[in-house]
């Protein structure tokens, strides 16, 4: 048996699920380092991408110490594969949670961001609002009048929310030809966009087309 037939081996348990999968993390890990605003976590993506790191980990941890040549180059594979696909799902954890950490208030008062969040990102931003608060009113906050505390606090018409700024720009490509012209609110520019067009715009003119899956951020 030579490489070829080891290797044709090691790639027939796979599904072209996986490799989709695959693809998909890495536009949607791209998407969210580039994105101003968190995107919405793709919960079923994410939930097959865990098994099957669960599953490959326990696979290794059963194999490991086995003298056959073709078991141990096999392993070699679906290691380096593991770290690949580890090394990417933590990448685009790091992006949400570093979103998340800067503005966590904003994303538990909007109920549109919080429908973006997973159960454990929800908790999370919960939790560091909580704790950066509690900071915030044992250093200083405690010496002010309490209508002055509040970090969510609207007077004046003026947020001291901290929001995204969904008018930066992006640079976007069409996965397929967009029927409709993209329009920048606020000027008279419209244009319209084709299947592997690459354009620079803001983020609010282009963010329904990358949900949709019909463009991608590069």
């Amino acid at each position: 048996m030579n490489i070829d037939d080891i290797l044709a081996e090691v790639g027939g348990d796979g599904t072209p699920s996986e490799a989709q999968d695959l693809r998909e993390l890495t536009r949607l890990w791209v998407n969210e380092r580039s994105a101003p605003e968190i995107l919405p976590w793709p919960s079923t993506l994410m939930d097959r991408l865990l098994e099957r790191i669960r599953q490959q980990i326990e696979l290794v941890e059963e194999q490991v110490g086995n003298v056959d040549p073709k078991t141990n180059f096999r392993l070699v594979i679906i290691q380096t594969e593991l770290e690949r696909l580890k090394f990417l799902v933590r990448s685009f954890l790091r992006a949400r949670i570093a979103k998340i950490d800067k503005y966590a208030l904003y994303f538990l008062t909007d109920a549109d961001q919080t429908s973006r969040l997973s159960p454990s990102e929800v908790q999370y931003a919960s939790t560091h609002q909580s704790l950066l608060h509690s900071h915030y009113h044992s250093s200083f906050l405690s010496h002010f009048p309490p209508s002055l505390q509040r970090l969510d606090d609207t007077t004046g018409g003026i947020s001291m929310i901290e929001q995204p700024d969904v008018d930066s720009a992006v640079f976007v490509r069409a996965l397929r030809d967009i029927e409709e012209p993209v329009i920048i609110d606020g000027t008279d520019t419209a244009f319209e966009m084709k299947r592997g067009d690459i354009y620079v715009v803001r983020w609010s003119a282009i963010k329904e087309l990358v949900f949709s899956g019909h463009a991608e951020l590069v």
